[in-house]
């Protein structure tokens, strides 16, 4: 297997989503499953029916769907028997998703996606050696510190998804920094009986 260090045509680094139709084309299994398939290379409707298992018909649909939305675009044409084969690739490395909420998607969405995925994955890997970890974890922290740390996570979400593509198995990433509502000790070490 070839190893990519990303897709094997021209793409912006960033596209900021501000569109419903956009948000709603991109948030579909399917959809995505396509646009995550395009950071590798670039495929015709064929090549990503035979890798979904799905008919070429039900994801020409798809294709359709996110080149109307423009979250792809065609890359590059082939003849084919007579037949010219159109080869996608996505439009952008990196989807900016701050104005979800605006577009009716709620923000545990992408969560809730990667976990069933999880599941998934969990269920096919089953008595396989493989990878993998989860963790929460909370810390009260000055707002400067926050940003550093949302920093230090997006370099770290950029450089796991340029990272050489090889083996048979798909990986993936959760990176989240949020605030919460959780409560918290005050750094006095006042009692409440010494008030």
């Amino acid at each position: 297997m070839i190893a990519h260090s990303g897709p094997d045509y021209e793409l912006a680094e960033i596209l900021a989503l501000d569109a419903p139709e956009q948000f709603k084309a991109l948030f579909d299994r399917t959809r995505l499953d396509i646009i995550t398939m395009l950071s590798e290379r670039a495929a015709t409707a064929s090549e990503l029916a035979e890798a979904m298992g799905r008919p070429k018909g039900t994801i020409g649909y798809h294709v359709g769907v996110l080149e109307e939305a423009g979250l792809i675009r065609v890359v590059r044409t082939k003849k084919v028997r007579a037949i010219e084969a159109k080869y996608y690739g996505r439009v952008a490395r990196t989807f900016e998703l701050s104005k979800m909420v605006e577009a009716g998607i709620q923000p545990g969405t992408m969560l809730s996606t990667a976990i069933s995925e999880m599941e998934a994955g969990h269920e096919e890997s089953s008595g396989r050696d493989l990878p993998g970890m989860s963790s929460v974890r909370h810390a009260r922290l000055p707002l400067e510190r926050a940003r550093e740390w949302s920093e230090r996570l997006a370099q770290l979400a950029a450089e796991f998804a340029t990272a050489p593509r090889g083996g048979d198995t798909v990986y993936g990433l959760i990176v989240g920094l949020y605030p919460t509502t959780r409560p918290y000790l005050s750094d006095s070490e006042t009692s409440a009986g010494d008030r």
